[in-house]
């Protein structure tokens, strides 16, 4: 058969197809559904382990496929919905045949009021065709819509990094700075015809600046695989009615899925480890949930009964940066944090490493004071990794001298105010001690 669009036959098939296509629909979206609820936790703990990382370009990858989960799983649920709700109807319509509002023997009123609104039943059969139908495109439209914004924050994301490692009259600043003007420029203008369904197209004196935009912006963002399907929906009044209540409606959505329950004014689960609260995240034998982390610091448990503390702290870039403030001798050259190719490195040469990696640690015990109580101890870094492949440095606390009982550690960091230097309170974490 032709693939021409014109010939008689392919458009045959199409009407067919169409006709047909609510079995394919239902055999899709279970499938996917089926899918989607495998790979869930999976890309949930990847977004935690790009954060715990500070990973920014896997951070945005995981993130997309997050809100990409959530935006397909939500709307093929309504689907599988809405599609068994419109067989029940075509089933039921099968015996009854359409509503016999004179059988219902209703008042004058009534009979007037729901003969205009609600019709017929062939035509409540056919809106909910129409919206089953209709929720496959606008599924995808959306994932591909999500995409474009991705990789438009992606862009500016890694241009601004690229200036940044320039110096301030370096090149890379007259060439960056344009194009993040253009990006910023093109995206708002991209975004007002967007949610005007075209209006900046309409107008010839807006033509000669747009075009050229919407030009560089359809491929930018993707849009040239999609616009068919996005024209296709906008040329009916149905499909320009729905286009307007999306947003708002994804907007109810995230609202009600981030409404909770409070059941006290003081008790919350986020708060921070203190000498009145004991967060999971600085117990290692309470992180059980895969998407759970080590925040800032860990000991074994609330309460030890060995005669030493394993304190393992987390590694996070401003360590480093603070470390290259107060020690000018540490800070490479180049710094070679962030993206890397197999054709480039992550970190210094292996021979310089060798040689500065014990200045570096040594730095790294001068930038912390610990304290259990009022007992001040000198830490003795080793750099290592937890359970949960965090990246951090440990060491082991002489308990010998503590008495039983609760106890409070306190870690703090060197840090700069002004002109004078001073270490400020990372967490505290409480604990019990009783000895075997």
């Amino acid at each position: 058969m032709s693939n021409d669009s014109k010939d008689a036959k392919f458009k045959k098939w199409l009407d067919i197809l169409q006709q047909e296509s609510w079995q394919l629909e239902l055999i899709i979206s279970g499938f996917a559904i089926y899918g989607l609820f495998l790979i869930i936790d999976p890309i949930k703990i990847s977004v935690v382990e790009t954060q715990e990382e500070q990973n920014m370009y896997a951070g945005f990858l995981f993130q997309g496929l997050l809100i990409s989960w959530y935006i397909i799983a939500t709307n093929l649920l309504a689907h599988v919905i809405l599609r068994g709700l419109w067989i029940g109807a075509v089933g039921l319509r099968y015996v009854s045949g359409d509503i016999d509002y004179q059988m219902l023997r209703y008042s004058p009123k009534f009979s007037k009021h729901l003969k205009k609104r609600v019709g017929s039943f062939d035509n409540y059969v056919a809106k909910l065709e129409k919206y089953c139908s209709i929720i496959f495109a606008v599924t995808f439209l959306l994932v591909f819509y999500l995409l474009g914004i991705l990789i438009i924050v992606a862009l500016l994301n890694f241009i601004s990094l690229w200036m940044y490692r320039g110096e301030v009259t370096d090149y890379r600043n007259w060439i960056g700075a344009p194009f993040m003007i253009f990006l910023i420029i093109g995206s708002i203008l991209t975004f007002i015809d967007f949610i005007t369904q075209g209006w900046l197209k309409r107008k010839k004196w807006t033509t000669f600046f747009y075009y050229p935009i919407y030009w560089v912006f359809k491929y930018l963002t993707l849009s040239f695989l999609y616009r068919p399907m996005v024209y296709n929906f906008l040329d009916t009044r149905f499909g320009k009615r729905l286009s307007y209540i999306i947003v708002p409606l994804y907007i109810g959505i995230g609202i009600l899925a981030g409404t909770g329950f409070s059941t006290s004014n003081y008790l919350d689960d986020e708060n921070n480890s203190s000498s009145s609260v004991a967060n999971i995240t600085n117990y290692h034998n309470l992180i059980e949930e895969k998407t759970d982390f080590v925040y800032l610091a860990s000991i074994p448990s609330k309460v030890i009964s060995d005669p030493y503390l394993e304190l393992f702290i987390v590694y996070g870039s401003s360590v480093e940066d603070d470390v290259f403030d107060f020690y000018k001798d540490l800070k490479p050259k180049k710094d070679y944090r962030g993206l890397y190719t197999p054709f480039s490195q992550g970190t210094i040469n292996w021979g310089d490493k060798n040689r500065l990696l014990p200045d570096y640690v040594k730095a790294l015990e001068e930038m912390y004071q610990l304290k259990i109580d009022s007992t001040y101890f000198e830490p003795s870094f080793v750099l290592t990794k937890n359970k949960r492949n965090q990246k951090g440095y440990e060491t082991f606390l002489d308990l010998t001298d503590v008495q039983r009982g609760k106890h409070l550690l306190e870690i703090r960091r060197k840090d700069k105010r002004r002109d004078s230097v001073y270490f400020r309170k990372i967490i505290s974490i409480p604990f019990w001690y009783y000895p075997e």
